[in-house]
């Protein structure tokens, strides 16, 4: 898969990859995805808490749900 922009929609043919790379499982590939949320997720925490305030100019990372 090719890395998209922040934003950017996912399509019809990146879900069919996503699905057919865990031979059809839907489960399979919604826990995949989900895992991966979570490690991002530890990852973003992990670099906020060891950068500098000033780096950032004071911005944090945003966890709301659309």
């Amino acid at each position: 898969m090719r890395e998209q922009p922040i934003g950017e929609a996912v399509e019809d043919d990146e879900r069919a990859m996503v699905i057919a790379y865990h031979r059809g499982d839907t489960h399979a590939a919604i826990d995949t995805l989900l895992e991966d949320i979570r490690h991002l997720r530890r990852q973003l925490a992990l670099t906020e808490a060891a950068m500098s305030r000033g780096m950032a100019r004071g911005w944090r990372p945003s966890y709301h749900r659309d």
